[in-house]
């Protein structure tokens, strides 16, 4: 049987199993653009399901049989496995059903410009920088992000152009299904291990992605990453690197942070300045996401200095070092890093923001992440004064039994970290109201829903600022 396309089903019913998701809930609302029907379940309740809700999506909280029943395709993420009992009643059914990162491939068929930005770390944030940057430099790009974009009003924008614009995720190889006519790399790190053997084992799918380009295409990528030069070194198609070597093409010239961490650089192509950015998102690796949006930029022939202005205009992201709210006096951040680099970047900005004590509180993200990055989970918060760890988020996987939470803060006592075990949110919440000073930042970490931690203390301080007499 040959392999669905969706463009046989536009107008037609389709079910997707997590339509929650970051990804597929923009895949969603893409789909409703082309006329599908639509219905769709997840196992929580969140904004993303909530609004598609209103949308006049039917989304069911949990995962039912008779969920797919009547429907023309099914679609579902790498995440949800072939037990699940949607998946399997779909099969029972003889339903047609296809992958989230093919059903994105699909979508991108037939565009001129396809870029796809992919990399272990930045590939939200650059793909929200291009996003802003392509659409105030006129190209009218089609996009999908990981993520939520207030600019464009969610985590996708329907175009009337030829460009397409997406994130390139590596996990269980999925941006193996595009067709990118331009790619960006922003890193290259050991993660997704569940997956992938070692770093070795990763760098040659980012190998294989970029040689699904085609010979008139552009690659951009980090030069000072020894791994995306190595895989540069290769490729037959038009290639810029950037970073702060001599030796790449675009460089952030008279480069100078403020007091909280915010860069500004003059953005230059072979030692010319051709726009100066001054960002309004802190942190070294926002100045190299940066970087990465005006090189593609360039290459897509938008006008440097409208990008640079763009840029100097970018505010981020959701759940990327967001502001969330302020309770007793102290301030709550969210963000998505979920491995011990992307914590450990982003805990080198709160660092800069004032603040009495600062708190992380961690998530840890998929039991086969900890384990094979355990001792790198031990100091990754080194710059809180005290880290609160909740039980790990399996995500898409089984508890096997031999890693746990506690182990973390065990390992964290032992490194000198200052660090709590508290399993749930409630916990979490209990300690930090019990112990929180005013003046104190608390910045909650983890791509799983840890953000809705911040949005129940939010909540609970309304309930009972209203109970007050």
């Amino acid at each position: 049987m040959n392999a669905p396309h969706i463009r046989d089903y536009y107008g037609k019913r389709v079910h997707m199993i997590g339509i929650g998701g970051s990804s597929m809930s923009g895949l969603a609302r893409m789909l409703l653009a082309h006329g599908c029907g639509l219905t769709g379940s997840d196992n929580l309740e969140t904004y993303a399901t909530k609004a598609l809700r209103d949308s006049g999506v039917p989304v069911t909280i949990g995962h039912r049989p008779e969920n797919v029943h009547n429907a023309d395709l099914v679609v579902y993420t790498a995440a949800i496995l072939p037990d699940n009992t949607e998946r399997v009643e779909a099969e029972r059914l003889g339903l047609p059903a296809i992958e989230r990162a093919a059903l994105l491939g699909q979508l991108m068929e037939g565009c001129k410009t396809a870029v796809g930005v992919c990399g272990t770390h930045g590939k939200t944030s650059t793909t929200s920088m291009l996003a802003q940057v392509l659409v105030e430099a006129g190209v009218d790009p089609t996009v999908h992000i990981g993520g939520t974009l207030d600019f464009i009003g969610g985590s996708t924008r329907i175009g009337n152009g030829d460009v397409f614009l997406t994130e390139a995720c590596e996990f269980n190889g999925s941006f193996l299904h595009l067709r990118p006519t331009v790619a960006v790399v922003t890193n290259i790190e050991e993660d997704h291990l569940d997956y992938y053997q070692d770093i070795d084992d990763i760098q040659r799918a980012f190998g294989q992605f970029l040689r699904l380009l085609p010979p008139d295409g552009c690659a951009v990528g980090n030069g000072d990453d020894s791994r995306v030069a190595q895989l540069f070194e290769g490729l037959a198609c038009r290639t810029f690197t950037f970073g702060l070597s001599p030796s790449c093409d675009w460089q952030p010239l008279g480069l100078t942070y403020d007091a909280q961490g915010y860069g500004s650089f003059e953005a230059a192509f072979h030692g010319k300045p051709l726009g100066r950015v001054s960002l309004k998102v802190a942190g070294f690796f926002h100045v190299y996401n940066a970087l990465a949006t005006v090189a593609c930029a360039y290459a897509l022939n938008a006008d440097p200095v409208v990008v640079c202005a763009a840029l100097s205009e970018f505010t981020g992201a959701h759940r990327r070092f967001e502001f969330t709210g302020e309770i007793d006096g102290v301030k709550l951040y969210h963000d998505y890093g979920h491995n011990p680099t992307e914590m450990r970047n982003v805990l080198s900005v709160a660092k800069l923001q004032p603040h009495n004590r600062l708190w992380a509180v961690m998530q840890p993200h998929t039991f086969s992440r900890v384990k094979r990055l355990f001792a790198d989970y031990l100091t990754c918060t080194r710059d809180a004064d005290i880290t609160l760890v909740t039980d790990i988020c399996a995500a898409r996987e089984k508890d096997p039994g031999d890693i746990h939470a506690g182990q973390i803060v065990e390992g964290m006592l032992a490194k000198g970290v200052r660090a709590v075990h508290t399993p749930t949110f409630d916990d979490t919440e209990r300690y930090l109201r019990a112990h929180w000073q005013p003046g104190d930042l608390v910045l909650t970490l983890g791509c799983g829903n840890i953000n809705q931690l911040n949005e129940q203390m939010c909540r609970h301080e309304t309930e009972r600022v209203a109970q007050k007499p």
